[in-house]
């Protein structure tokens, strides 16, 4: 499980966003959900892809400004991170490098081709004047993809984010999620808020950090957002295209404040169960188990750390000496953030930690890879290709010029490094803002 970057803050009397984990993209909280449930319970995840034919190559200098290809035309799917609904997983980001365009560019997503990767040519600027509903007349300053899961049970993922709408101080504070709608084309239209009934509130917190799960068992995804006071709000799907829940939204005790994704089936009994850290950076966390109403029983307790991952190796947290594994063994790897993947294909869950001076690999979540992959932040894991295996896709920035940046998806492999040894694909996010 990863936590996530919260929001902007906005107007008098904003008690701002409290800090988090850490920020990871969709693709890697969806398809890490997908991964701990067939790991955990048994289940199998979406449809099986076709073997790779083909990869896209480095997109550079000219090319990377070449003409936006539309977006295929899917017919809907169960893969995680799929807006357009054509089977393969398509991979969000956030941080867009951008010269003279304000604070917030938008967010930007690339879309996969099944079969063949992700394919940067074919692509959607999600930006705030166009997408994001407007408050009070007014369009919001920031704009950041939170969650993906089909909220409407359509077969079209659906993006989860966060905004900054005005707020004077007094009372209660408005929500500030929306939900843009997968479609056949990708994302379609202008963001919908997300209704909390008040029943469902607690306090006078921003309702935030929202997490995607199937916590009541009944196959439909829901929400669950933090209120207040050891509280989480629960909002079961489906949801309508307004954005309410159909279910009965309601309060659910919680151990800590803040609620951190992906979530995951981790006792195997057909509920997803969420991580509830105490509090942003190193913290304690708990497992708040999900069930026919939702995730009310407290599960396992974790030690103080900075991030917490399942698999079938079990737990692993991060802690200032390296990964604390099942069994009170420690692994000296320095980092911050960890992520999950079956790299190799061989049905285990290996372990990803980074934040440090580069990429560290732990086969089956517990033996270290020699070497590191180079740096960057893990922005998603997913199985790209179809290939039956786990790629990362990583953002790397410039120290000499935060304008630059490179997108590198390195391929999981058969090989004892589980990743083979040259991307499969590089590209700019540059490419989303050029002029």
């Amino acid at each position: 499980m990863t936590g996530s970057r919260s929001d902007g803050t906005s107007g008098p009397g904003h008690p701002g966003p409290r800090p988090r984990p850490r920020r990871t993209a969709v693709a890697a909280s969806a398809t890490g959900a997908a991964l701990l449930l067939a790991a955990l319970a048994g289940c199998g995840g979406g449809p099986a892809t076709a073997p790779a034919s083909g990869h896209p190559t480095a997109l550079t200098g000219k090319d990377a400004r070449t003409a936006v290809r539309p977006v295929p035309r899917g017919t809907g799917s169960r893969t995680a991170s799929d807006f357009n609904g054509d089977g393969a997983p398509d991979l969000v980001l956030d941080d867009l490098a951008h010269d003279g365009l304000g604070d917030d560019a938008g967010i930007g997503i690339v879309y996969g081709r099944k079969g063949h990767g992700l394919t940067p040519s074919v692509r959607q600027l999600l930006t705030p004047a166009r997408y994001a509903a407007p408050t009070k007349g007014r369009t919001p300053a920031a704009f950041a993809s939170e969650a993906g899961c089909d909220l409407d049970a359509d077969g079209f993922t659906d993006l989860v984010v966060s905004t900054d709408p005005p707020y004077d101080g007094r009372g209660r504070p408005p929500v500030p999620l929306q939900i843009l709608f997968g479609s056949p084309r990708g994302i379609a239209g202008k963001g919908v808020k997300v209704a909390i009934p008040a029943a469902a509130r607690l306090g006078n917190d921003w309702p935030d950090q929202p997490v995607c799960g199937d916590f009541d068992g009944d196959g439909r995804a829901d929400l669950v957002v933090h209120a207040s006071n050891g509280s989480l709000s629960f909002l079961p799907g489906p949801f309508t295209r307004s954005g309410a829940p159909r279910g009965t939204a309601r309060l659910v005790p919680s151990s800590g404040d803040v609620p951190t994704g992906p979530a995951a089936d981790v006792n195997g009994d057909g509920t997803d169960d969420v991580l509830v850290r105490a509090h942003g950076g190193a913290a304690r966390s708990t497992v708040a188990l999900g069930g026919p109403t939702g995730p009310r029983t407290a599960g396992a307790s974790h030690p103080t750390g900075t991030d917490v991952a399942f698999g079938r190796f079990g737990t692993a947290v991060l802690t200032g000496d390296g990964v604390l594994l099942k069994g009170g063994r420690t692994v000296a790897v320095t980092g911050t953030a960890l992520d999950t993947g079956d790299l190799d294909g061989d049905g285990s869950t290996d372990l990803i930690v980074s934040g440090g001076p580069g990429l560290r690999l732990l086969a089956a979540g517990s033996r270290p890879v020699p070497g590191s992959p180079g740096g960057g932040r893990v922005l998603a894991v997913a199985d790209f290709d179809g290939d039956g295996r786990d790629d990362i896709a990583v953002q790397r920035t410039s120290d000499a010029d935060p304008a630059e940046d490179s997108v590198v998806v390195l391929a999981g492999t058969r090989s004892a490094a589980l990743l083979a040894a040259r991307p499969r694909l590089s590209f700019s996010t540059a490419l989303f803002t050029a002029r």
